[in-house]
């Protein structure tokens, strides 16, 4: 019998004042059985730092046709397609394909500097694919925010972003942009 995901709450308050955001959005978020706590939690930052009306959680792990989050159009047309993690060159080649905007956001420290490594000449001709790479620390940090139910705050400014819950010291999310994408908003949200 197969495992099951395990649901998780959350009630997330945006304040980007770099784009002008401002928002309350109640997400459920599905854990998968091979997903760590914290590929979930940098999902969830994922979510927070591109929220935009129609932004949602995909199956993900589930379904090796959808990425991790997607907004779609009116038409059905997918506008920004998010992966989190390393995907390989093909996957994100076949997302550029199919959507206006790709985001990658890659975490792990040095594995994902190897990755970028091993994808970067591929991926660099891609003209509307966005990759960024979290500071090593970002995403355990991100974990220990992780409850069942989660009240979290997100605050963006001056380039910056901040995760906090109830319970918890806010974290830091900081980045770099490995490859801004020629149509991608501009470099933001602590990109160095």
């Amino acid at each position: 019998m197969a495992l099951k995901s395990t649901i998780y709450k959350a009630e997330l308050q945006i304040a980007d004042m770099d784009r002008h955001y401002y928002a309350d959005h109640s997400l459920t978020i599905a854990l998968h059985p091979s997903e760590t706590n914290e590929r979930m939690m940098v999902r969830v930052a994922a979510f927070a730092l591109f929220a935009q009306e129609r932004l949602e959680f995909c199956k993900g792990l589930s379904d090796i046709d959808e990425p991790d989050l997607w907004a779609k159009d009116l038409t059905g047309a997918i506008d920004t397609w998010i992966e989190v993690g390393q995907p390989d060159e093909r996957r994100i080649a076949k997302a550029s394909s199919r959507a206006n905007e790709v985001i990658v956001i890659a975490y792990g420290g040095k594995t994902s500097d190897i990755w970028w490594q091993g994808v970067r000449n591929k991926v660099e001709r891609l003209r509307n694919v966005t990759v960024w790479s979290l500071g090593e620390n970002v995403a355990p940090e991100l974990a220990a925010l992780a409850e069942r139910t989660m009240r979290l705050q997100c605050t963006v400014q001056d380039n910056a972003a901040w995760l906090g819950s109830e319970t918890a010291d806010a974290v830091p999310v900081e980045w770099t942009v490995l490859k801004a994408g020629a149509d991608a908003r501009p470099a933001a949200h602590g990109g160095r």
